[in-house]
């Protein structure tokens, strides 16, 4: 039995479990110049050297604390805009211009992040004292295989990111909020669901009901969490099949949230040069449209809104995950503990 307090196991959520690879922001969003971005918990610091490697550090100066966002990029090392202190890409304070020689100077004294750039965005991992080196980050088939094409979409919400995860795990909530959408008003207002287990997650589905409407969405856990469902499109939809979305949630803050769904198609050939052209001149209005009657319901629900829940069947889904990721989020506390850590 675990002694973790309910408190600290409501934090660690609150902040986004540890110890994976989390989807932090568009690639454009990086540049030459630093960027501080909030997320997971941490204020971080991100940059391109003149290589265009994007690198990523806590943004807090190892001399004073101040943000070395606030500083001045000098390719592989950002010097501090207040006492000129310079971190490199490895964390290391390799130059301390007011104090040479001091004890500060060759310490490794700054958190670092490791980052990959995948499908046009940038990926940080989120490691404990435990926990230093990244596992493989494995994306799913429609962001790894040439078989598919996609589009990005990336939105920033008001709003605990584990309200967007209930959302997406919630495929009832289709049939009534986005029954106006063209590819959504399709289906029984009342549905069986059951939960079917996979080597990485669990799909939680309708019964008897498949290609018909939001029918199904899957959790996997692949060195990053993700969430993947397909909708059923009519023909004049263009070519591809069934439309697959793949979302990834991350904490901004406990009231900011960054969002992010690729919108993936099985096309090759002149088929995916025709999908991309309706994608753009047709579809994306659409798909925004119905994104924002979700982020519109879930901004207006009160912080607390989970604990005023009134669960019924439709709901396993998301009552299922959430226990998986509370356990996680024990586990990983737990193990601090006995190793006489903590969560930074």
């Amino acid at each position: 039995m675990s002694n973790v307090s309910e408190t600290a196991v409501n934090e660690l959520m609150a902040k986004g479990l540890r110890n994976q690879w989390y989807m932090i922001c568009p690639s454009n969003f990086v540049a030459d110049k630093p960027v501080s971005l909030r997320r997971c918990g941490y204020r971080m610091v991100f940059w391109r050297d003149t290589t265009g490697i994007a690198h990523a550090l806590e943004d807090r100066c190892p001399h004073r604390g101040v943000p070395l966002s606030c500083g001045i990029v000098m390719g592989d090392r950002i010097a501090c805009g207040y006492h000129g202190v310079q971190v490199d890409t490895n964390g290391v304070a390799v130059c301390v211009p007011g104090a040479p020689g001091s004890k500060l100077e060759g310490s490794k004294s700054t958190k670092t992040f490791p980052l990959q750039e995948r499908n046009g965005m940038i990926f940080a991992y989120v490691g404990d004292d435990l926990h230093k080196e990244p596992p493989e980050l494995v994306l799913p088939e429609e962001l790894s295989s040439p078989e598919f094409s996609s589009f990005p979409c990336y939105a920033e919400w008001a709003g605990d990111y584990r309200y967007v995860i209930d959302n997406v795990m919630d495929p009832m909530h289709g049939t009534f909020l986005h029954k106006q959408s063209h590819s959504m008003s399709f289906g029984d207002t009342k549905a069986s669901f059951a939960i079917r287990e996979t080597p990485t997650g669990f799909v939680f589905e309708k019964e008897g009901q498949r290609n018909v409407n939001f029918d199904w969405t899957e959790y996997a856990q692949t060195g990053a969490l993700w969430l993947r469902l397909e909708i059923p499109y009519p023909k004049t939809g263009g070519p591809g099949g069934n439309f697959h979305i793949i979302g990834m949630y991350t904490p901004i803050s406990e009231t900011m949230c960054a969002v992010m769904h690729w919108r993936c198609r099985k096309v090759s050939g002149w088929q995916r040069d025709t999908w991309r052209f309706l994608y753009k001149n047709r579809l994306e209005a659409r798909h925004w449209h119905v994104l924002e009657q979700d982020r519109v319901m879930l901004e207006q629900c009160d912080a607390d809104a989970n604990q005023h829940e009134t669960l019924y069947a439709h709901d396993m889904g998301l009552v299922r995950l959430r226990r998986v990721l509370r356990n996680q989020a024990v586990a990983q506390l737990t193990a601090l503990a006995d190793a006489g850590r903590h969560v930074a």
